[in-house]
């Protein structure tokens, strides 16, 4: 886990990788708890019967809205951002999805730190997230997050 206590040691970083979460691992009980959060239980995500006689995948797959609210949970096993009074999910920008995530799937985060500003005391900063799937080529997303950062003076 990086450490990163103020601008400059996060400016450190910029157009390089921070680094890459544990391993993570969405069982069914994971998505169906998502889809009764969302009122999402369309088959392919709950319906393990006919996802495997009639899906694509032959499986149910996590929901891509769920891989993408698993982002501040992986984010905080990359990096620990110390000495702020605020930190702000600000967005998501420019998120595709690549690859489904079949039930039972190992997935991890990697961040990048595509920018980094300093807006009048206000750091913005933008990572590019990319969601791996073990022993996969392709990934499930790639997109960017923005955070907005007020550190202590």
């Amino acid at each position: 886990m990086v450490i990163i206590n103020n601008f400059e040691e996060y400016k450190a970083f910029e157009g390089k990788i921070i680094g890459t979460s544990n391993w993570h691992t969405i069982d069914q009980e994971q998505i169906n708890i998502f889809a009764d959060a969302t009122r999402d239980h369309q088959w392919i995500h709950c319906d393990k019967e006919k996802a495997e006689k009639e899906g694509p995948f032959k499986s149910t797959i996590a929901h891509g809205y769920l891989t993408l609210s698993l982002i501040p949970y992986l984010w905080k096993e990359i990096a620990d951002v110390r000495n702020i009074k605020m930190e702000i999910n600000y967005g998501i920008e420019n998120f595709k999805f690549g690859q489904p995530v079949l039930v039972n799937s190992e997935v991890q985060l990697q961040a990048k730190l595509k920018s980094i500003l300093n807006l009048r005391g206000v750091i913005k900063v933008t990572i590019e997230s990319t969601l791996i799937i073990k022993d996969n080529a392709k990934p499930a997303y790639v997109g960017d997050v923005v955070f907005l950062y007020h550190f202590n003076d």
